[in-house]
């Protein structure tokens, strides 16, 4: 695939642009389904989703349907979810526990860990040497990896260990997996919905700070009558707690990071506040993890682990999982996640705030969704192909990191610092120089 069709990269020129193209076209999405989403690392969910023996979720790797399951010992293993005999798709609901799954179109069983039980009517049926010979368990996932309770696979065997691909990505992961001792857990109950848009303006949104006062002007209005019925007592900020931010960021409100493979982060200085459910935390995360580190985890952080994670922490905590279904559809599923072991009172602080913001019911979604679907209208306007959203913050961004990520030890391939206005779209570039790599045929740097 020629991609400078669809993606004019010149940073020697100050140019970055998107051909409208790369949403609409079908034969564009479907090297992605193959290329990207079937032919490298993909998140599949996280341990507390199968975290007792025998439990089991599944999920999608492109068009392949999968399942993730705890054997008895305690092992968890990804597998291709369909039976070796008709390829029908073996487990059928979201999630379980089932010590054997049991094919219903001709009764083939399978334990937890994989391997086949029985075939129905095995005797009578008259096999040839060379099928008795054959492994008829399911088929594992060619490469299948955990990082701190995220879960990844890939369908190509042929792609780099998965500590090299978050690369220092990780340390934010770390973040989020940090902010108890016992891990990270899924709230119970997920929400599903589709747009009809393309995947890629999910993939955009969560990092793009230049929207949020156009698209979600009721929010605000609620935020700032909330703010005013506060009591000073609770309106607490980091300056009050920290003497290095108050010190380093002076007219800085946030910034964003970029990284190899595609990974970025969008982040803003939100300070220890009692508007944040870790508050009840902030001591003992600061004596366990020192006080950088514990300031960075209430920090507004938008993180995307290409191509299909996004962990947003900002009024609640959201884990989104993205799944393309047409050039013009996607499906997405997310989740409240949280720290275990936080205690009643913030977990209800934390389920509240995510209604508020996050569901398809609350005061952000709507406002994004819409605009998606506006924009894949829009994208048949081919008069002028190329898109210009791409450019704000080219003379702000930098190599390497700053003050700020040397705070965690994390050393991102760009940065930018900048006030509330600027709101940068440079990391916007390495979603499409990962999406450019991959589409062309080369594997992930």
């Amino acid at each position: 695939m020629d991609v400078t069709r669809y993606v004019d990269d010149r940073p020697e020129d100050g140019v970055f642009r998107v051909n409208r193209a790369i949403f609409t076209d079908q034969a564009v999405f479907e090297r992605e389904i193959e290329q990207i989403f079937e032919g490298g690392w993909v998140f599949l969910g996280i341990e507390s989703q199968a975290e007792n023996p025998h439990d089991f979720f599944t999920t999608t790797m492109g068009r392949v349907p999968v399942m993730v399951q705890r054997d008895g010992e305690g092992t968890l293993r990804g597998f291709v979810n369909s039976c070796p005999h008709k390829g029908a798709r073996l487990a059928q609901t979201r999630a379980g526990n089932a010590r054997l799954h049991v094919c219903p179109y001709h009764s083939w069983s399978f334990d937890s860990a994989g391997r086949s039980k029985a075939i129905k009517s095995h005797r009578a049926g008259c096999y040839s040497a060379a099928f008795e010979q054959t492994d008829h368990g399911l088929a594992a996932l060619p490469r299948f990896e955990a990082y701190r309770g995220f879960l990844f696979g890939s369908l190509a065997a042929d792609v780099m260990p998965l500590a090299d691909y978050l690369g220092e990505a990780a340390k934010l992961l770390d973040l989020v997996a940090d902010q108890s001792e016992e891990g990270l857990e899924l709230v119970p109950g997920q929400v599903t919905f589709t747009y009809e848009a393309n995947w890629k303006l999910q993939l955009e949104n969560c990092s793009d700070a230049y929207h949020f006062t156009s698209a979600h002007p009721s929010y605000i209005r609620v935020l700032e009558r909330r703010q005013q019925e506060m009591s000073a007592d609770v309106v607490a900020s980091v300056w009050e707690n920290s003497d290095y931010w108050k010190e380093e960021a002076q007219g800085v409100a946030g910034g964003s990071y970029s990284f190899a493979n595609g990974h970025v982060l969008n982040w803003g200085i939100f300070g220890i506040t009692p508007a944040i459910p870790l508050y009840e935390s902030a001591g003992a995360l600061a004596e366990r993890h020192g006080e950088g580190k514990r300031d960075w985890m209430f920090n507004m952080r938008n993180l995307t682990i290409f191509p299909n994670l996004q962990v947003a922490e900002n009024a609640s905590s959201q884990l989104r999982v993205i799944r393309p279904l047409a050039p013009g559809l996607t499906e997405m599923r997310t989740w409240c996640i949280a720290p275990k072991g936080e205690s009643a009172a913030a977990r209800r602080q934390r389920i509240r705030q995510y209604e508020d913001f996050f569901n398809p019911t609350g005061m952000a979604t709507p406002d994004d969704t819409v605009s998606y679907e506006n924009c894949q209208i829009g994208y048949a306007g081919t008069v002028e192909p190329w898109l210009q959203g791409y450019a704000r913050g080219m003379t702000a961004t930098v190599e390497g990191g700053n003050r700020f990520s040397d705070l965690i030890g994390m050393a991102p391939e760009r940065s930018v610092l900048a006030d509330a206005q600027l709101c940068d779209e440079t990391l916007f570039h390495s979603y499409y120089r990962a999406w450019a790599q991959r589409m062309a045929g080369e594997s992930e740097a």
